[in-house]
């Protein structure tokens, strides 16, 4: 089978042929085939011509590389113009492109943590909230004596279950404590203080 050069020394006539732009053509004429990484037809241009790179992955100019080099192999091809003309650059590319996923999908899994840990305090708060409005004669202090003990069972609990202890988990905890204390007339930092008691961090 023809090597990568030799299909694109063919291909490219006809795509400039449906193209219009001296920034296109030179970009076309500039443009160096680098590989055919299974689908991925890679075109590179020379580093620091970002701007002939541009021209490339314009959404029809890439459309129409795409489709002449798809009908060429008989099968779907991708486009990627990178900065480089060598396999090398291909390498580095790839790399790149493989650290920038893996700090993506950390980052996405340091969110939905930090979403899981917002939800579970935020359904807490609102149990406290509810738990607060269901109760019988609020003035009574062997009432709020009654929900202060539910309360810091609850938030205790919550606290155990944990998993980060970032900031923004820090902040929700103490949230649910302002809480209690406002429901209960205890000063936050006792109610923070048996609730760490319980859970054994004090």
């Amino acid at each position: 089978m023809e090597g990568i050069v030799e299909v694109w020394g063919k291909v490219a006539p006809e795509v400039r042929a449906g193209v219009t732009g001296i920034g296109v053509w030179t970009a076309l004429k500039t443009a160096v085939p680098v590989a055919l990484d299974e689908d991925v037809f890679v075109l590179g241009v020379p580093s620091g011509s970002s701007e002939l790179g541009g021209h490339l992955r314009m959404p029809q100019t890439a459309r129409l590389i795409e489709q002449t080099m798809t009908k060429t192999f008989n099968k779907p091809i991708k486009l990627r113009v990178i900065d480089g003309t060598t396999e090398q650059d291909w390498e580095l590319q790839k790399r790149r492109d493989a650290e920038r996923r893996r700090m993506q999908e950390a980052e996405m899994q340091k969110m939905r943590v930090e979403l899981v840990a917002k939800t579970s305090w935020d359904g807490i708060f609102e149990q406290i909230s509810r738990r607060n409005a269901a109760m019988q004669n609020k003035s009574l202090p062997q009432n709020r004596a009654r929900f202060y003990e539910e309360a810091i069972e609850l938030v205790a609990e919550a606290r155990k279950s944990m998993q980060t202890f970032d900031d923004l988990a820090e902040r929700n905890f103490a949230r649910c404590i302002e809480r209690v204390s406002q429901y209960t007339d205890v000063p936050s930092t006792i109610v923070a203080m048996e609730v760490l008691k319980r859970v054994g961090e004090m």
